[in-house]
């Protein structure tokens, strides 16, 4: 339905699943998630850190843009990588 499954515990609309894939990532954390359920979750595109998820995500699209553009200075006026400017 959503393209992935990075489910916030901030979203009114799946508040319980988002608590529940927050367990799953503190039970991999602390090693206490069975190797079947980590892959089961493998197999989905489960994201086990969001926050370095989103750091790579940045990181590809900085080398997109330089690849595009021979440099990595984005400024965060430049309307479309706005974003990637900020990060």
């Amino acid at each position: 339905q959503n393209g992935h499954c990075n489910v916030s515990t901030h979203d009114e609309h799946n508040k319980s699943l988002g608590q529940w894939v927050n367990k799953q990532r503190v039970s991999y954390k602390k090693n206490t998630l069975s190797s079947d359920r980590i892959q089961q979750l493998n197999s989905i595109g489960f994201i086990w850190d969001p926050l370095e998820h989103a750091w790579n995500e940045k990181f590809y699209q900085l080398c997109a843009f330089k690849a595009q553009n021979g440099h990595c200075n984005v400024s965060e006026n430049d309307g479309p990588n706005k974003s990637l400017g900020l990060w």
